[in-house]
């Protein structure tokens, strides 16, 4: 499959605009794993943030297959660094709780195992 690149935009050739997809497919999933493990790389709060939901998801296809999630997070009971072992749950009704919608754009190669947040935008809720 031949990607056209203009030059001039440095831009990739979109060859199909995005389309719903469902939320249970695996690189649906792949993809908000990978992109949680960067927000919670790099998020200042002392606590793991996990997905509570996902709402919807589109698919793109460019010179990868590029994903745009929406997900509502939410502040867990375990500080970082995760320890492996831990059982980790969403804090409720404490003044810890802290919900959060993010949006993220997650490039993908599924089948080499690459993954890249590309957009993230997220707004507490």
């Amino acid at each position: 499959m031949g990607v056209s690149i203009d030059p001039a935009k440095k831009e990739m050739k979109v060859l199909r605009p995005f389309k719903p997809v469902n939320v249970s497919n695996v690189n649906v999933k792949q993809c908000v794993w990978f992109a949680m493990q960067e927000y919670n790389k790099n998020s200042e709060d002392k606590y793991i943030f996990l997905v509570v939901k996902i709402p919807h998801a589109q698919l793109q296809i460019t010179d990868r297959l590029e994903y745009l999630i929406d997900v509502r997070i939410a502040r867990s009971n375990c500080r970082k660094p995760l320890n492996n072992s831990e059982l980790c749950a969403v804090e409720e009704n404490s003044e810890r709780e802290k919900n959060v919608h993010c949006s993220f754009l997650v490039g993908a190669l599924p089948w080499n195992g690459e993954f890249d947040v590309l957009k993230k935008q997220c707004f507490d809720v």
